[in-house]
């Protein structure tokens, strides 16, 4: 990608740039990223784009085209009635949403708006492709390397997400199959499936939200490796929330793994999953065994023949980027304290592990802010 290509997030008439130095880079322009922009901004950090030899400067690197983050990808059918709630962004509430609009184009334009009232140094679309330390000092620089060119930066706060890194489990004879094998990131709507056999693989959220619509026009069948865990009565968010955040944070803290959301959450009896109980949609299997070319092989032998296999199988976080930094232990998670990522103080990561609601990637944009605040307190201003 040349430098003419780029642009500024709204195309303000400033200075294009294909690489340089920011104090901070923050890469990911989703609700964690705006966030830390934001709080960056507040604290005051300049734009990079506008004044690259400023003290303490910043620049958000967003792979996507425009605002919206992974909203923009979301499934045509999701409206907003349906997604478990967007916390506002920094000093901007939301304006009255229409319930049943889709949240790809209505969590986007709230973006948007939010990205025009606060004027954030956005440079998009711009894909990272790997971050280095400059050299073995401890608080030295790093390098971020992506198609905006080469910036050199005193700390990354990380905001990619999960959306660009799906999870594909692999099961014997799966390359032999002659039908359709999609993810949830590949979904749009169920029209496609019209009279088909669909084998839907997984016990999330998405899952569920898939399944109920699919169900409504083609034959299902449900796959998921455990017994599905529904939670009986209602979700009390102030009390169990802090719970479930608290059981995240303990994780990441001891340096261990994070579970998918609904093994903290388990699954709730909403509107589209008592819906999909009532179609009989809800009727579990074990996990198959393999898959031939025309259906799955089940646990106990038999064979089913299905023209879809749906893969709702979740994600992990897009960190590739942070391999040559070597955060992950010999368990494979990545030890923080608070966003910081213990024993690398130059690298902060929101919008994982227990910020990734959006409340959560709010608070989160805040406390990394105010973590390199503390840290650079007593060293001298630099860009």
């Amino acid at each position: 990608m040349h430098a003419d290509t780029l642009a500024p997030a709204h195309g303000r008439a400033e200075p294009e740039r294909a690489g340089g130095r920011a104090t901070v880079v923050v890469i990911g322009g989703g609700q964690s990223g705006l966030s830390a922009g934001h709080h960056l901004k507040r604290r005051g950090f300049t734009s990079a784009l506008t004044n690259p030899d400023g003290d303490r400067t910043f620049v958000v690197l967003d792979a996507e085209p425009a605002a919206g983050g992974a909203w923009r990808h979301r499934w045509e059918s999701l409206r907003m009635s349906t997604v478990n709630g967007i916390f506002d962004l920094p000093d901007f509430p939301q304006p009255p949403v229409d319930p049943d609009e889709p949240s790809r184009t209505a969590v986007p334009r709230y973006f948007a708006a939010f990205e025009q009232a606060t004027d954030l140094p956005i440079l998009r679309p711009v894909t990272v492709s790997v971050v280095r330390p400059v050299d073995a000092r401890p608080d030295g620089e790093l390098t971020v390397e992506s198609s905006a060119g080469t910036w050199t930066t005193r700390a990354v706060i990380n905001a990619t997400g999960t959306w660009t890194n799906p999870v594909r489990p692999h099961y014997p004879g799966q390359e032999t199959f002659t039908g359709l094998q999609l993810h949830t990131r590949d979904y749009v709507s169920a029209d496609r499936f019209a009279g088909l056999g669909v084998a839907v693989v997984g016990g999330g959220i998405s899952a569920l939200q898939q399944l109920e619509e699919i169900s409504r026009v083609a034959t299902t069948y449900w796959y998921t490796r455990r017994e599905p865990v529904f939670r009986e009565g209602g979700f009390a968010p102030e009390v169990e929330g802090r719970q479930i955040i608290a059981k995240v944070t303990a994780d990441v803290e001891a340096g261990r793994p994070t579970g998918s959301v609904v093994s903290y959450t388990e699954l709730a009896w909403t509107p589209y999953a008592l819906a999909a109980k009532e179609r009989g949609a809800l009727r579990r299997r074990p996990m198959f065994t393999a898959v031939e070319p025309d259906g799955v092989r089940e646990a106990d032998g038999s064979f089913t023949p299905v023209d879809v296999i749906l893969w709702a199988t979740g994600f992990k976080a897009a960190l590739a980027h942070l391999d040559p930094l070597r955060l992950r232990n010999e368990l494979g998670g990545i030890t923080l304290r608070g966003t910081q990522v213990t024993g690398e103080p130059r690298v902060h990561l929101v919008g994982f592990g227990p910020s990734q609601s959006t409340v959560g990637s709010n608070r989160a944009g805040r406390q990394a802010v105010n973590a390199l605040l503390r840290q650079w307190k007593a060293a001298p201003a630099r860009g």
